[in-house]
């Protein structure tokens, strides 16, 4: 096997592993963003367990076909793309990306994949504005404490109100006695 072919071999190996590894997976069109943009979103999304790779499509495509993962239509791929790979919270890395397409208005998204299903650039936006892993938690645990506290503050307050009566009733006996 010629040189070439051994280093593309590796380079669709570790994409491989990435898409393997990847809860979900977003394609954007990078042309347009100089290096030193693309280095701070790197960085920045870096911190929320994501990483963000370009790559030659033909070795992008391999990889994904090898992962068994659908990719859409070809015209996905005929502009250069960058793949962003989520390995832990989903949004958080999202909304970075949505910040730089706001601020910038690039890179333009082309699709995602979220566990094996395809999604439109829209869909991505759409994840983008959902609150954080911890915040969604922070909600449930608010609904679920919710009923429990209303059922004790009915409970309490019904007590309460016993004592009260009992102590009007002891403090009359005491004003006639």
């Amino acid at each position: 096997m010629s040189e070439n072919k051994q280093k593309k071999a590796v380079v669709v190996a570790e994409i491989s592993e990435k898409v393997n590894k990847a809860k979900a997976m977003v394609f954007t069109n990078y042309t347009g963003l100089t290096h030193k943009q693309l280095e701070q979103f790197k960085r920045e999304i870096k911190k929320s367990d994501a990483e963000y790779a370009v790559t030659k499509n033909t070795l992008l495509k391999r990889a994904l076909v090898d992962a068994k993962l659908e990719t859409g239509e070809d015209k996905n791929f005929d502009l250069p793309t960058g793949a962003l790979f989520l390995y832990g919270d989903i949004v958080t890395p999202l909304k970075a990306l949505a910040k730089m397409v706001k601020d910038f208005e690039k890179p333009q998204v082309k699709f995602g994949i979220l566990d094996g299903k395809l999604m439109t650039s829209a869909d991505v936006m759409k994840l983008s504005t959902l609150p954080s892993r911890e915040v969604l938690l922070a909600q449930l645990a608010g609904m679920m404490k919710s009923p429990i506290q209303g059922l004790h503050r009915a409970l309490s307050w019904n007590l309460q109100k016993f004592v009260m009566t009992l102590n009007a009733v002891a403090e009359k006996k005491k004003a006639t006695a």
